[in-house]
């Protein structure tokens, strides 16, 4: 694929950093628009998307680091080389809620609420990501003799000439439809952080399967499992733990009182 979509003069389009602006837009403006028609505080969304996406990227780039820590102490100048490129989505996710939470209870915000909130934009984003993933060349899958396949030509990332599994693809697939699968979430949940929980086990789920086809050995690993795998057993995990917290606080709130205290005798 080419990644340099159009060149005026010295200004170049790149179609990762296109479609990472557009993801961001698009994550932005649905939020807002989820944020109105709840009836939450939209004035806050846009510095919640500022806050996420700075922790997000801070310590997506961090995790980064750390899992090419070889390199950083062979040369820690790769730091500087790599400041544009190479991420961790995990680390992004990791980072994003912490900022989002910190933001939250500085504004006295329910956390809660505008996690359930963001996260289906934050997948919405993903779905764009990936898509840029794909005109860059990078996140590339094995090579492989199925028809359904790609084959690079000019790419700095991925092998050039060779079939590869589309991974980059499947994953903006499945990170549009886990959008539209949160926004069904969203309006049967029974408590809230229930969204939030489920965003965390589907794409847990999905990026242990996508890792398996991924063909750029470059992530890192921790045993046998790449660390994005190893980092999603536990965020899966977290998001179990999350959606039965989530149902027992609200079934909590909504007992009674003296019903609490009959049940504890």
């Amino acid at each position: 694929m080419k990644n340099e979509l159009l060149t005026i003069g010295p200004f170049t389009v790149y179609g990762y950093g296109l479609m990472i602006a557009l993801g961001i837009f698009a994550a932005y403006a649905a939020a807002e628009y989820r944020a109105r028609r709840l009836k939450l505080n939209y004035e806050h969304v846009f510095y919640l998307v500022l806050w996420c996406l700075a922790g997000g990227f801070a310590v997506s780039k961090l995790l980064f680091w750390i899992t090419e820590w070889e390199q950083v102490v062979a040369d820690p100048k790769f730091m500087l080389r790599t400041m544009a490129d190479g991420f961790v989505v995990f680390g992004g996710i990791i980072g994003g809620i912490a900022a989002g939470y910190f933001y939250c209870r500085a504004k006295k915000l329910p956390f809660l609420k505008y996690f359930d909130l963001l996260t289906p934009s934050v997948a919405l984003a993903q779905g764009f990501g990936r898509i840029g993933c794909f005109l860059a060349g990078c996140c590339y899958g094995n090579a492989t003799d199925c028809p359904v396949s790609i084959t690079f030509h000019n790419s700095d990332f991925a092998p050039n000439d060779i079939a590869l599994i589309p991974t980059q693809l499947y994953s903006s697939a499945l990170n549009f439809l886990h959008f539209f699968v949160l926004l069904f979430v969203a309006k049967h949940k029974k408590a809230d952080g229930q969204v939030a929980a489920c965003y965390l086990i589907f794409y847990s789920v999905g990026r242990f399967i996508i890792e398996m086809f991924r063909g750029d050995l470059e992530r890192g690993s921790v045993g046998v499992l790449s660390t994005s795998q190893f980092i999603g057993i536990f965020t899966g995990i977290a998001g179990v733990i999350l959606f039965v917290a989530a149902g027992k606080l609200r079934t909590k709130k909504q007992t009674p009182p003296a019903e609490r205290t009959r049940y504890r005798q």
